[in-house]
């Protein structure tokens, strides 16, 4: 397994974060980003993950709710790559993957795209 300190990890989130188009990150609304140890145990392989409601679900009842919530899970990252580019790769197309499913974009649209 790749060793990395948790701050150069944050870092790669920052910076994948940053990589999304300003028209993009400025219709996005109550999410937050966060970077986890490990996944739930029922998945323990998962990189990624996005809990929340998608902008194109909400309607006029959505008010008053708690953020959307996209995890980055720095273990099992770490363990699927083999060099520091490879993390720095995969921690790009796992957090525009959850930011996708903010925007409403199921895994079948994002891995057509590329982005699976």
């Amino acid at each position: 397994m790749l060793e990395m300190t948790r701050e150069a990890f944050e870092e790669l989130v920052s910076e994948a974060l940053d990589r999304i188009p300003p028209e993009l990150t400025r219709v996005m609304d109550n999410v937050a980003v966060f970077v986890e140890d490990e996944p739930p145990a029922d998945d323990p392989e998962l990189l990624g993950l996005y809990e929340g409601t998608p902008l194109t679900d909400r309607g006029e009842w959505y008010a008053g709710v708690l953020p959307d919530r996209v995890s980055i899970y720095m273990g099992p990252t770490l363990r699927c790559c083999e060099t520091s580019e490879d993390v720095v790769h995969e921690v790009a197309v796992t957090v525009i993957h959850e930011i996708a499913h903010h925007f409403g974009i199921n895994d079948e649209r994002l891995h057509e795209l590329g982005w699976g």
